[in-house]
């Protein structure tokens, strides 16, 4: 039979059993890919329980930089505006609307979606996708909410896009109330008084500057020696100091031992890592679990697929993104990190093109772009010095800072600095670490620079046009070869 239709205006539905390609989930990876691939002509459908556009679009990026964007101007009024000139009287936020805007704009964005599988005759299937035959043809089953199967298709390719979710710590469990994940965090229905966070990567950090801007006490539990500890260093102990500046309390190189909960919050025992017997609880509302994901694959597989799982995700070449079962893929975060949604929308597209028999670039998973999206923001491609320096690789490095950049002292935007790090002896660009503002919009000039293999020397000579924050790079660049003009 054919899958009866929901209602939803947007909803296209084939009537046809059989596809040349089913995507299973509809986050980043799986809606970019089953376009992709209608755009090559193959016969699409995509399985999505949940709401097109996956988390990254619903309860991820999207929504929680609109929420970083009303607390960044919420900011600037409160903390800022004088030195501007502008006086105004006391600025007050409104807590349900604040949260109704994000929700909004991440509607709007799902309605887009809608909108475009329409256009691209891609065939979306709410319901629950079981695995029960490997191909070609592979089989699948589809379930409702409720667990009752509503269908049985084929396809001659599957491609698994079903994302992550939030990783629990031992003994301590999700309870969606005391203690939450992100997609919690981003929709609370009342402002904590005092937010703990475990895990200080991105998701923690942004969450951090959310609610430290709206006045919420703020402390963060990091197990690595400093905040942001896949960063450079040098950016980690920029950003320490602005989160002291912040009053946003943090304790790195300690462990979450236990949580407890009570009838007013949430008590967690913390431990150095190093001594774990010299306990300390700290006390808050609720506890922010921002600890790492785990691949979503639970019940997807049935017993007689050959799929391997490896460390909780789907074991594929990253080459094809093939599984060892004939005619089934894996693209995004269900295969592991980097946990990224234009990386998972990136494998999306490679395997695609791959399956319709192109031949696309493979993706240099030394090449990816990391942005943090706090206040300042945090952008990074390549190596580190500390990696350089464990590679035994013989590299420079020019650092410029925003204190000298005439667009950042005009803005009022002067934290911060560019780093630049090259190969010593051929100059080419190994690695390039920014902290300040608008840094993560910066950072497409250097993946294109380190794309195309270009040198410090190739980046001074393209022209930068004044004032604009991206004098920086030019500057840094400057610094690897003749020498910085401004600082």
């Amino acid at each position: 039979m054919t899958p009866a239709l929901t209602g939803d205006e947007h909803q296209y539905m084939a009537d046809t059993q059989h596809y040349d390609l089913m995507m299973i989930g509809g986050g980043p990876a799986g809606y970019v890919g089953a376009i992709r691939a209608a755009q090559l002509g193959l016969n699409v459908a995509c399985v999505e329980l949940d709401q097109l556009g996956g988390t990254c679009l619903n309860w991820g990026c999207i929504p929680t930089k609109a929420l970083l964007s009303t607390a960044e101007f919420y900011d600037k009024l409160n903390h800022e505006a004088g030195q501007w000139g502008i006086v105004a009287g006391e600025v007050h936020h409104d807590w349900p609307k604040l949260i109704a805007r994000s929700r909004a704009v991440a509607g709007n964005l799902n309605k887009g979606i809608h909108a475009l599988f329409k256009k691209n005759k891609i065939t979306h299937i709410k319901g629950r996708a079981k695995i029960v035959a490997a191909g070609p043809p592979g089989r699948i089953e589809i379930r409702d909410e409720a667990g009752a199967m509503t269908n049985t298709l084929e396809a001659d390719h599957i491609i698994i896009a079903t994302g992550a979710r939030p990783r629990a710590l031992p003994g301590i469990a999700f309870d969606g109330n005391r203690v939450i994940g992100s997609k919690e965090a981003m929709a609370l229905s009342q402002q904590p008084e005092k937010l703990l966070i475990v895990g200080a990567g991105a998701i923690g950090m942004e969450f951090a500057y959310i609610y430290n801007a709206f006045g919420t006490g703020v402390v963060i539990v990091e197990m690595l020696d400093r905040l942001l500890p896949t960063e450079d260093e040098e950016v980690s102990a920029a950003i320490e100091k602005a989160w002291r500046r912040r009053k946003i309390e943090y304790h790195v190189a300690t462990k979450t031992l236990s949580a407890n909960t009570t009838t007013s919050g949430i008590e967690l025992t913390i431990a150095p890592v190093s001594d774990e017997a010299q306990t300390q609880i700290i006390t808050g509302d609720k506890v922010l679990i921002a600890a790492g994901v785990q691949g979503n694959h639970n019940n997807l597989l049935d017993d007689s697929v050959d799929v391997e799982i490896k460390n909780g995700h789907i074991k594929v070449d990253r080459g094809d993104y093939r599984t060892a079962s004939p005619g089934i893929y894996a693209v995004g975060d269900v295969i592991g990190p980097p946990w990224l949604a234009h990386v998972a929308s990136e494998e999306a597209i490679v395997c695609v093109e791959n399956i319709a028999g192109l031949s696309p670039q493979a993706i240099d998973y030394n090449s990816i772009p990391a942005c943090t999206f706090c206040r300042p923001q945090v952008a990074s491609l390549g190596l580190t010095e500390q990696a350089c320096d464990a590679k035994d690789q013989d590299y420079k490095v020019s650092k410029f800072p925003f204190q000298a950049s005439g667009k950042a002292q005009a803005v009022g935007a002067t934290q911060g600095f560019v780093k630049i790090i090259s190969d010593e002896s051929s100059g080419e660009i190994l690695g390039v670490h920014m902290i300040g503002e608008n840094v993560t919009e910066l950072l497409a000039e250097m993946c294109l620079a380190k794309q195309l293999k270009a040198t410090a020397a190739e980046v001074v000579a393209t022209m930068h046009a004044h004032p604009t924050f991206s004098e920086a790079i030019h500057e840094a660049s400057l610094g690897l070869e003749s020498g910085m003009i401004h600082f």
